[in-house]
Protein backbone atom coordinates (compact mmCIF):
# COMPACT_ATOMS: atom_id res chain seq x y z
CA UNK A 1 0.00 0.00 0.00
CA UNK A 2 1.42 3.37 -1.24
CA UNK A 3 1.98 5.64 1.67
CA UNK A 4 0.00 9.03 1.56
CA UNK A 5 1.98 11.91 0.37
CA UNK A 6 2.13 14.64 2.77
CA UNK A 7 0.08 17.02 0.48
CA UNK A 8 -2.78 14.29 0.28
CA UNK A 9 -2.83 14.20 3.83
CA UNK A 10 -3.15 18.02 3.92
CA UNK A 11 -6.55 17.61 1.52
CA UNK A 12 -7.90 15.15 3.71
CA UNK A 13 -7.14 16.80 6.72
CA UNK A 14 -8.80 20.06 4.98
CA UNK A 15 -11.73 18.01 3.54
CA UNK A 16 -12.77 16.29 7.18
CA UNK A 17 -12.40 19.57 8.71
CA UNK A 18 -14.35 21.53 6.16
CA UNK A 19 -17.84 23.04 7.78
CA UNK A 20 -19.63 22.41 4.38
CA UNK A 21 -18.68 18.81 4.48
CA UNK A 22 -19.62 18.16 7.94
CA UNK A 23 -23.31 19.75 7.96
CA UNK A 24 -23.39 17.75 4.45
CA UNK A 25 -23.47 14.97 6.65
CA UNK A 26 -25.49 15.84 9.33
CA UNK A 27 -28.33 17.01 6.51
CA UNK A 28 -28.27 13.60 5.32
CA UNK A 29 -26.64 15.36 1.65
CA UNK A 30 -23.80 13.05 0.34
CA UNK A 31 -21.49 16.10 -0.71
CA UNK A 32 -20.68 19.49 -0.30
CA UNK A 33 -21.70 20.31 -3.46
CA UNK A 34 -25.52 20.58 -2.43
CA UNK A 35 -25.24 23.53 -0.53
CA UNK A 36 -23.46 25.14 -3.78
CA UNK A 37 -26.77 24.19 -5.87
CA UNK A 38 -28.81 25.09 -2.82
CA UNK A 39 -27.80 29.01 -2.57
CA UNK A 40 -28.06 29.77 -6.20
CA UNK A 41 -31.41 28.31 -6.02
CA UNK A 42 -32.28 30.58 -2.99
CA UNK A 43 -31.39 33.19 -5.12
CA UNK A 44 -32.40 33.06 -8.61
CA UNK A 45 -35.25 30.20 -7.91
CA UNK A 46 -34.16 28.31 -10.88
CA UNK A 47 -36.18 24.84 -9.86
CA UNK A 48 -39.74 24.57 -9.57
CA UNK A 49 -42.23 21.69 -8.89
CA UNK A 50 -43.41 19.70 -12.12
CA UNK A 51 -39.86 21.04 -13.86
CA UNK A 52 -37.78 18.26 -15.86
CA UNK A 53 -34.23 19.06 -15.07
CA UNK A 54 -31.04 17.06 -16.37
CA UNK A 55 -27.90 16.72 -13.92
CA UNK A 56 -25.09 16.27 -15.84
CA UNK A 57 -21.80 14.97 -13.55
CA UNK A 58 -23.95 13.87 -11.19
CA UNK A 59 -22.24 11.49 -8.95
CA UNK A 60 -22.43 11.13 -5.93
CA UNK A 61 -25.73 12.71 -5.67
CA UNK A 62 -25.75 15.84 -4.15
CA UNK A 63 -27.41 18.04 -6.76
CA UNK A 64 -29.54 15.03 -7.57
CA UNK A 65 -31.03 14.93 -4.06
CA UNK A 66 -31.58 18.97 -4.09
CA UNK A 67 -33.34 18.73 -7.35
CA UNK A 68 -35.38 15.74 -7.27
CA UNK A 69 -36.90 17.21 -3.85
CA UNK A 70 -37.77 20.55 -5.32
CA UNK A 71 -39.69 19.36 -8.47
CA UNK A 72 -41.43 16.88 -6.62
CA UNK A 73 -44.03 15.49 -6.89
CA UNK A 74 -44.50 15.69 -11.07
CA UNK A 75 -41.09 16.44 -12.00
CA UNK A 76 -38.60 14.27 -12.85
CA UNK A 77 -34.50 14.42 -12.64
CA UNK A 78 -32.16 12.25 -15.17
CA UNK A 79 -28.86 12.49 -13.95
CA UNK A 80 -25.58 10.61 -15.35
CA UNK A 81 -22.24 10.50 -14.59
CA UNK A 82 -19.37 7.83 -15.41
CA UNK A 83 -18.97 6.84 -11.60
CA UNK A 84 -21.71 4.65 -10.09
CA UNK A 85 -24.12 6.58 -8.38
CA UNK A 86 -26.50 5.11 -5.38
CA UNK A 87 -30.25 5.50 -6.26
CA UNK A 88 -32.20 9.20 -5.45
CA UNK A 89 -35.98 8.64 -5.05
CA UNK A 90 -37.46 10.35 -8.00
CA UNK A 91 -33.95 10.29 -10.04
CA UNK A 92 -33.05 8.12 -13.44
CA UNK A 93 -29.57 7.45 -13.68
CA UNK A 94 -27.41 6.96 -16.83
CA UNK A 95 -24.03 5.42 -15.80
CA UNK A 96 -21.35 6.13 -19.11
CA UNK A 97 -18.98 8.45 -20.34
CA UNK A 98 -20.56 11.86 -21.74
CA UNK A 99 -18.81 12.57 -24.21
CA UNK A 100 -19.59 9.29 -26.13
CA UNK A 101 -22.20 9.64 -27.57
CA UNK A 102 -24.07 5.93 -26.34
CA UNK A 103 -24.77 7.76 -23.43
CA UNK A 104 -26.13 10.96 -24.51
CA UNK A 105 -28.84 8.71 -26.90
CA UNK A 106 -29.01 6.92 -23.24
CA UNK A 107 -30.59 10.50 -21.59
CA UNK A 108 -32.49 11.42 -24.80
CA UNK A 109 -34.32 8.04 -24.46
CA UNK A 110 -35.23 8.90 -21.22
CA UNK A 111 -36.68 11.95 -21.87
CA UNK A 112 -39.02 10.30 -24.23
CA UNK A 113 -39.42 13.43 -26.53
CA UNK A 114 -40.14 15.79 -23.80
CA UNK A 115 -38.13 19.04 -23.32
CA UNK A 116 -35.74 19.92 -20.54
CA UNK A 117 -36.62 22.68 -17.97
CA UNK A 118 -33.73 23.09 -16.50
CA UNK A 119 -29.45 21.64 -17.07
CA UNK A 120 -27.14 21.36 -14.51
CA UNK A 121 -23.87 20.52 -14.41
CA UNK A 122 -21.12 19.82 -12.12
CA UNK A 123 -19.10 18.22 -14.69
CA UNK A 124 -15.71 18.62 -14.14
CA UNK A 125 -12.06 16.47 -15.69
CA UNK A 126 -10.11 14.53 -13.34
CA UNK A 127 -7.25 17.11 -12.51
CA UNK A 128 -3.61 16.93 -13.19
CA UNK A 129 -2.58 20.20 -11.31
CA UNK A 130 -1.06 21.51 -14.59
CA UNK A 131 -3.36 24.49 -16.01
CA UNK A 132 -2.63 23.64 -19.34
CA UNK A 133 -3.92 20.56 -19.36
CA UNK A 134 -6.70 20.91 -17.40
CA UNK A 135 -8.36 23.67 -18.89
CA UNK A 136 -8.83 22.59 -21.99
CA UNK A 137 -10.14 19.36 -20.67
CA UNK A 138 -12.37 21.62 -18.64
CA UNK A 139 -13.65 23.74 -21.33
CA UNK A 140 -14.56 20.69 -23.65
CA UNK A 141 -16.63 19.26 -20.82
CA UNK A 142 -18.76 22.49 -20.34
CA UNK A 143 -18.95 23.08 -24.55
CA UNK A 144 -20.54 19.33 -24.18
CA UNK A 145 -22.99 20.82 -21.68
CA UNK A 146 -23.80 23.68 -23.82
CA UNK A 147 -24.23 21.79 -27.14
CA UNK A 148 -26.74 19.38 -25.32
CA UNK A 149 -28.58 22.08 -23.83
CA UNK A 150 -29.07 23.35 -26.96
CA UNK A 151 -30.87 20.37 -28.09
CA UNK A 152 -32.93 19.44 -25.36
CA UNK A 153 -34.18 22.87 -23.46
CA UNK A 154 -37.11 24.61 -23.88
CA UNK A 155 -37.47 27.56 -25.49
CA UNK A 156 -36.87 30.07 -22.01
CA UNK A 157 -35.20 26.84 -20.39
CA UNK A 158 -31.82 27.56 -18.01
CA UNK A 159 -28.88 26.00 -17.81
CA UNK A 160 -26.46 25.88 -14.79
CA UNK A 161 -22.98 24.79 -15.14
CA UNK A 162 -19.53 24.33 -13.29
CA UNK A 163 -16.65 26.40 -15.42
CA UNK A 164 -13.23 27.18 -14.24
CA UNK A 165 -12.04 30.62 -15.21
CA UNK A 166 -9.09 30.83 -17.36
CA UNK A 167 -8.98 30.62 -21.27
CA UNK A 168 -12.05 30.38 -23.04
CA UNK A 169 -14.05 31.67 -20.25
CA UNK A 170 -14.92 34.96 -22.19
CA UNK A 171 -15.79 33.46 -25.82
CA UNK A 172 -18.33 30.59 -23.91
CA UNK A 173 -19.85 34.27 -22.09
CA UNK A 174 -20.02 35.46 -25.03
CA UNK A 175 -21.65 32.23 -26.93
CA UNK A 176 -24.10 32.18 -24.51
CA UNK A 177 -25.05 35.56 -24.85
CA UNK A 178 -26.04 34.85 -28.33
CA UNK A 179 -28.70 32.19 -27.12
CA UNK A 180 -29.50 33.04 -23.53
CA UNK A 181 -31.40 36.28 -22.38
CA UNK A 182 -29.30 36.88 -19.25
CA UNK A 183 -25.85 35.55 -18.47
CA UNK A 184 -24.22 35.73 -15.06
CA UNK A 185 -21.52 34.40 -12.99
CA UNK A 186 -22.33 32.86 -9.39
CA UNK A 187 -19.51 32.02 -6.95
CA UNK A 188 -21.48 29.90 -3.77
CA UNK A 189 -20.01 30.11 -0.59
CA UNK A 190 -19.34 26.98 -0.34
CA UNK A 191 -16.77 27.14 -3.10
CA UNK A 192 -13.87 26.78 -1.52
CA UNK A 193 -12.53 30.36 -2.23
CA UNK A 194 -9.08 29.50 -3.94
CA UNK A 195 -10.91 27.79 -6.22
CA UNK A 196 -11.23 28.97 -10.13
CA UNK A 197 -14.32 27.76 -10.26
CA UNK A 198 -17.68 29.65 -10.86
CA UNK A 199 -20.94 28.97 -11.58
CA UNK A 200 -22.36 29.80 -15.12
CA UNK A 201 -26.03 30.58 -14.83
CA UNK A 202 -27.86 31.16 -18.93
CA UNK A 203 -31.71 32.40 -18.26
CA UNK A 204 -33.88 32.44 -21.12
CA UNK A 205 -33.13 29.93 -23.85
CA UNK A 206 -33.51 31.38 -27.41
CA UNK A 207 -33.38 28.65 -29.97
CA UNK A 208 -31.64 30.47 -33.24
Amino acid sequence: MTKPSSSSKQWLKEHFDDVWVQRAREDGYRSRASYKLLEIQKKDHLIKPGMMVVDLGSAPGGWSQVAAKLVWPKGLVIASDLLEMEPVPNVRFVQGDFTEDACFQQIITLLEGKEVDLVISDMAPNMSGMNDIDQPRGMYLVELAVDFAALTLRPGGSLLMKVFQGEGFSELLQKLKRNYDVVINRKPEASRSRSREVYVLAKGFRRL
